[in-house]
């Protein structure tokens, strides 16, 4: 019915030959133009004209964020460094997490790393006229509220208000905990604007398999649909089994946001060779369909702890009662049509 549709448009419109519909398929985890897998933590996708970007955590030696492009979401080349840690940088290791923002004509990477001087993982801001880079940087860190910052995510509203999310980590009770919190920024995204607002903790049961090791939430990405706010956000350890995705919801940036009862959204299946998908971006494909980028270990049966990572991503759908479902995760050819 479709393509009969099609032919009658062409028909009408006096087309020379029936307009064809490109089908194709990709399959988890993500390749390069070399059909090499993406080995890549905390992966970044954004979109800028008619071509996606990718950052993530690794990729290149630490202190710098790898650049990838690509035209369909599935095939990457790398291009190099989208960052690159200047001498001199207050920084000594651990650079983290990497995410672009494109905010009034430039744009902005928030990443974390690690201050010897301050024994905390700081967020730090960066800024380049391009997409691809290379960013310099504006604040290091861009923030200090005496405890450690990671997984920055900047989310604009309609009405133009920048919102900071980041995970507020440090160790309770010899557990690595993370909580999430939402801040307002300043309109010029010199700092911020008021006082961090609780999201979330480590509240539900699949986010306490490993209480006693680990009690986090982290990793939060938002968008708005209908006038309503998304978060997708990560439970557990990455490096354990169990890291998975949540999805919370609110009327407003600032919250007070809801987990849903049924979360996680995905998570470990070893009966699918899946082992602990986790921290994603969210990135409209080129049908305009919604996908998930995220990254899950690269053999499902490594001895854990393991932090090798590969990129993967699966489609995002809203079900006839308005929840956000997804198709993945996956490692089966999954079949797009642009």
């Amino acid at each position: 019915m479709k393509y009969f549709a099609l032919f009658i448009v062409c028909l009408f419109m006096g087309c020379n030959e029936t307009t064809k519909v490109t089908e194709s398929s990709y399959t988890n985890p993500l390749l390069d133009k070399d059909s090499a897998v993406l080995h890549l933590a905390d992966p970044f996708v954004y979109k800028y004209d008619s071509l996606y970007y990718m950052t993530g955590t690794g990729g290149l030696q630490d202190g710098n964020f790898v650049c990838y492009v690509s035209s369909d979401l599935i095939t990457w080349e790398k291009r190099g460094a989208l960052y690159q840690k200047p001498a001199g940088h207050v920084s000594s290791s651990l650079f983290w997490a990497p995410e672009v923002k494109f905010y009034k004509g430039k744009f902005y990477l928030t990443y974390s790393c690690y201050f010897t001087d301050r024994n905390l993982m700081q967020t730090c801001l960066a800024v380049s006229d391009r997409p691809e880079g290379p960013f310099k940087d504006l604040y290091t860190p861009w923030f200090d509220l005496g405890y450690s910052a990671i997984d920055s995510h900047i989310f604009v509203d309609d009405d133009g208000i920048p919102y900071l999310y980041y995970s507020k980590n440090g160790m309770y009770d010899k557990a690595a905990t993370g909580e999430i919190y939402v801040v307002k920024l300043k309109e010029d995204l010199s700092g911020l604007d008021g006082e961090p607002v609780f999201v979330s903790g480590a509240s539900q049961e699949w986010e306490r398999v490993a209480w006693e090791r680990n009690r986090c939430n982290e990793g939060p990405s938002v968008f708005k649909r209908d006038g309503r706010y998304y978060m997708t956000y990560s439970g557990n350890d990455t490096g354990y089994e169990f890291y998975g995705v949540g999805v919370s919801t609110a009327s407003h940036p600032l919250g007070p946001w809801v987990k849903y009862a049924d979360n996680p959204l995905m998570t470990t299946d070893l009966s699918k060779g899946i082992s602990s998908p986790g921290h994603n971006s969210l990135v409209e494909a080129p049908d305009g369909s919604l996908y998930i980028v995220y990254h899950r270990h690269a053999d499902p049966h490594c001895q854990k702890p393991n932090w090798d990572r590969v990129v993967c991503m699966d489609r995002l759908y809203f079900d006839e009662n308005g929840k956000l479902c997804t198709d993945g995760p996956t490692n089966t050819a999954q079949k797009v049509e642009w």
